[in-house]
């Protein structure tokens, strides 16, 4: 699988580390309840089809990107930077 980085171009994923779900881009408020923080750390869906991931090009630029990938073909839709998505997990 190659992830096309917007700083560097097209690159093996092993220069990537998968970060999870991109949901994780939208934290709740700091005053929402207990069971809204612990639906947040601990409860993520599964799809089979496509979905939002946070990567980390750790032995490249040092991005964070948000790789819209299709988790039962493995093609990759698109790739943006971490810092230029607002709402990444909707």
């Amino acid at each position: 699988m190659r992830i096309n980085c917007p700083h560097c171009g097209p690159r093996d994923r092993r220069e990537f580390t998968y970060q999870g779900d991109a949901l994780a881009l939208d934290r709740p408020d700091p005053e929402a309840g207990p069971d809204v923080w612990n639906d947040y750390i601990h409860n993520r869906d599964n799809p089979a089809g496509p979905t939002r991931e946070l990567w980390y090009h750790e032995t490249g630029c040092a991005a964070w990107l948000v790789v819209t990938r299709d988790t039962v073909t493995h093609d990759i839709h698109a790739v943006e930077l971490a810092s230029a998505v607002k709402g990444a997990g909707k």
